[in-house]
This record gives structure tokens, sequence and C-alpha cells, in this order.
């Protein structure tokens, strides 16, 4: 019998939120933490685990404030060096992911819809590539990647970027047109979570 299809996401987490002010990842959203909608999206998409990449000093606070965090299908992983900036958390995240695809998503974009992510893996699943969502012409996150990149990303410098991995394997990637603008949707400041 074949092993049914897992779908593993990285949810970057670590970083300092600055420009929010502190916090963000626990700001309400009709009265649930950031974090949760993010990660719920993701697990109601249909991703089998979800890897959140946490600061040591913020993972306790997010254990504690974000339920999503006690979900056995969640499992916080620790950036040790989270100012070496976003792709090394998902460097970290991705060090111990194994399944059939990787999806990633920033942990401060609450607005995407389970059915986006439904679609991503299902367009993975047709065709197993890079496959990025894209609202009115604009790319946006979670992106799905082929767990085969694994190697290359995490030798890839950490002050690179995911984009710049992306950019090397331009003959794999696909984009799937949605009706979701949550995929270009990121919270960097308490206004941009006004609806």
């Amino acid at each position: 019998m074949s092993q049914p299809f897992r779908a593993i996401a990285v949810v970057t987490a670590a970083g300092s939120a600055e420009r929010f002010g502190g916090r963000k990842l626990l700001a309400l959203i009709d009265g649930e933490p950031l974090l949760d909608r993010t990660i719920r999206s993701l697990l109601e998409g249909g991703v089998a685990e979800v890897i959140v990449v946490v600061g040591t000093a913020d993972r306790a606070t997010l254990e504690r404030d974000v339920n999503a965090m006690n979900d056995a299908r969640v499992r916080p992983v620790e950036n040790p060096d989270p100012l070496r900036g976003m792709f090394s958390s998902i460097q970290e995240g991705l060090a111990t992911a194994s399944g059939d695809a990787l999806l990633v998503l920033p942990g401060d974009m609450p607005f995407v819809r389970p059915e986006t992510v439904r679609a991503l893996i299902a367009a993975y699943r047709a065709r197993p590539a890079i496959v990025s969502p894209r609202y009115r012409g604009k790319r946006g996150h979670p992106v799905v990647l082929p767990l085969a990149l694994s190697d290359e990303i995490r030798a890839t410098p950490p002050d690179a970027t995911l984009h710049d991995v992306i950019k090397r394997h331009a003959d794999r990637r696909v984009d799937l047109d949605v009706d979701d603008a949550g995929i270009v949707r990121d919270v960097d400041t308490p206004a941009d979570l006004r609806p």
C-alpha cells in the first residue's frame, strides 16, 4: 500500500516585528492570534505537518498564547540567530522536514484561504514543480517546492532569499491563478490588520 501524500509547511515566525511595534504574531484578528490563523489555513488546506520556526526568546510565549502551537500536527523549531533573516528560518525548518512537498509561508500572512492551499497542493500533485499562487498578476505565498531542492536551499548562504533559489529553476516554475488577495497580503503594521 502506498503512503499518503504528505505536504509539509514551514512557517517563518522568528522576526522581531519592529515595524509593527512587537508581538505582531499575537495581534488579534476577530479575537484570534494572527499566527493561529496562518497555521489554521495550512492545516485546513491539507498540510500534514506545520513546522513553525520561532526565535528562542519567543518560543515559550508563542506556545502559551497560540492555540495551534499545541496541535500534534504543529512542531516548533528554533532559529538560534533570526537576525540572519527570513531565509535562515526557512533553512532551519527545512532541516527537519520530510514529506513529498514543501510549502513556505511567512507567519504574518493570516489571510490566505485554506482553499488556496488545497489548490496549490493539487497543482503540485498534478505537476511536481515550484508552484506559486498568483493574484491579479502578482505572485504571493505560500510557495510549494519539491523537497528535492532541500540540499540546495540549505547550502545557499543565509543572507540570500528563497527567490534567489527559485530563479535558478525558472524552467520548473508554475503559476496558479487564484482569487485570493490573502496571498499578497502580509501584516507589517497595525494598519494592515484592518479589513
